[in-house]
């Protein structure tokens, strides 16, 4: 990657995000009223707030000494696919969560995964894996990646879904976030990852991934999917590459980003939603608290129990 191009990608982002208007409210053609307000020196970096009464989201992002405190009902601000729908059995539904994002991100280098690497700047969290599992009677698992075409997740155009308790969440690049945050230059501040290192997609898509599909041959006999509603056998010789987490490996310097989707942009680490695996990160590389219960791994054994698709 041209060490110029990137910084001026960066840089021409960030002079964008400084120029934003204190205060602005726009009329929706239904009468209700989006208003953003974000500091014009820092925009989203410093405190903000988003509060859109045609979709109901109530976001407010205040900053003390070492957080960046994010109150949320997690309801997306722009248009979302209907739900329930086929594939995704669950109603969208305001939560009530506060994230507390470190304000001066430590970097480690050391790759920790996380189920939830970060939150949208609209307060939509990340998830990018899902808890779908093939399992087969000679013992192996296979972990269902949420962005495939064997198993029907009811993901949006946005590649996103409802978990259970009616959690909206992102698997992918989602257009309409990246429009409503679009301030013309090719990258777009999307989010804080909890360690606090920034989220950017890039419109041209600049970045390349470091992960590759692996040529191997799937062990596994007797093989099934079952949900609450539905069961089905699996072939594993007939299902696509990449449909399993397993099926990808990251291979160090084979594309731009490193194994949790990220570089280094005018001295600071920042992490890169891609179009391509992984899409979004599924490890951190600065200090963080995980607020939710971490699960395993990829590989390792998956919950059972939960209702209805979980991803």
């Amino acid at each position: 990657m041209n060490i110029f191009i990137t910084s001026l990608l960066l840089s021409l982002t960030s002079t964008a995000a400084c120029n934003k208007t204190t205060s602005r409210v726009l009329t929706k053609t239904d009468n209700k009223e989006l208003s953003i307000t974000a500091d014009s020196k820092d925009g989203y970096f410093g405190p903000y707030s988003i509060i859109d009464e045609s979709y109901g989201t109530q976001t407010t992002v205040t900053i003390d000494d070492n957080n960046r405190i994010m109150k949320t009902n997690a309801l997306p601000n722009h248009d979302t696919g209907t739900f329930p729908r086929k594939g995704n059995p669950n109603t969208i539904k305001a939560q009530s969560v506060t994230h507390k994002i470190p304000l001066h991100p430590v970097w480690t280098g050391e790759a920790r995964w996380v189920r939830e690497p970060g939150i949208a700047l609209n307060g939509v969290k990340f998830e990018p894996q899902t808890a779908e599992v093939i399992r087969c009677e000679s013992g192996e698992n296979y972990r269902v990646e949420g962005i495939q075409d064997l198993i029907n997740l009811g993901l949006d155009d946005n590649l996103a879904h409802v978990q259970p308790n009616g959690a909206y969440h992102y698997h992918g690049v989602a257009p309409a976030l990246i429009k409503e945050f679009d301030t013309g230059q090719d990258l777009v501040h999307i989010g804080f990852a909890h360690d606090g290192f920034p989220i950017y997609h890039s419109k041209s898509g600049v970045f390349a991934s470091s992960f590759r599909l692996i040529d191997q041959v799937r062990e596994g006999t007797d093989c099934t999917y079952s949900n609450p509603f539905s069961e089905k056998e699996i072939d594993l010789p007939s299902v696509e590459p990449g449909t399993f987490d397993t099926d990808w490996e990251y291979v160090n310097g084979l594309g731009d980003l490193d194994e949790c989707n990220g570089l280094e942009l005018n001295g600071q680490y920042t992490y890169i939603v891609t179009n391509e695996f992984p899409y979004v990160g599924r490890c951190l590389k600065g200090e963080f608290k995980e607020q939710r219960r971490p699960g395993p791994p990829p590989g390792g054994r998956p919950p059972r129990g939960r209702r209805g698709n979980r991803g």
